[in-house]
């Protein structure tokens, strides 16, 4: 266990630090996502979305579109229940990306 301090982000600071190319982000969080992205690292969220560098900036963009909706008063909905079926693509996606870890990890 590590623990950081009390500010909003200091969390997410010390995982974007720490994270190498051999490593996989597990978040919903999508500025972390894409912080770790940078470094190389994995990232899945938990209904089993892979993060890449190819799909972060849309996520990013679309983010930020429901946060300025939210401020213009628009109810924006949260994320929806997980389900069976995001659990299995969770589980399938968190295996690809550990293994392509693991291969990063053996050639460094």
């Amino acid at each position: 266990m590590v623990l950081v301090g009390e500010s909003a982000d200091a969390a997410d600071d010390w995982i974007a630090e720490h994270i190498s190319a051999a490593d996989v982000c597990v978040t919903s969080d999508i500025p972390l996502a894409a912080r770790c992205l940078k470094k190389g690292a994995r990232g899945v969220s938990p209904i089993g979305k892979q993060w890449t560098l190819a799909n972060i900036g849309n996520a990013l963009a679309g983010r930020e579109i429901a946060r300025h909706l939210r401020e213009l008063g628009t109810n924006t909905r949260g994320p929806a229940p997980l389900t069976d079926r995001d659990r299995s693509r969770f589980l399938s996606a968190l295996d690809t990306a550990l293994q392509a870890a693991m291969r990063e990890a053996a050639r460094s």
